[in-house]
């Protein structure tokens, strides 16, 4: 775990103790934590790769098959 000092306004303060409150939080630690978790996910969402973008757009332009009923597809493919 890493130790840091640091300065925070007193919106900030407030929002931390909010925070703690909320979700019964031990300490202000915890919020930071909270607060880094949610914006990660909120904020930082992964970029899609570029080749993964032109396979998926591939796919997107394939004709789908009409397989119907599994029956069907057990039937026409053998299994």
């Amino acid at each position: 775990m890493v130790q840091a000092l640091v300065n925070v306004s007193e919106k900030t303060n407030r929002v931390l103790n909010i925070l703690k409150a909320k979700y019964g939080l031990k300490d202000k630690s915890e919020a930071i934590d909270l607060m880094a978790e949610l914006y990660e996910k909120e904020l930082l969402e992964p970029e899609l790769r570029p080749q993964y973008i032109k396979k998926a757009e591939g796919i997107m332009k394939e004709k789908a098959i009409k397989v119907g009923s599994v029956a069907v597809m057990r039937k026409r493919y053998g299994k």
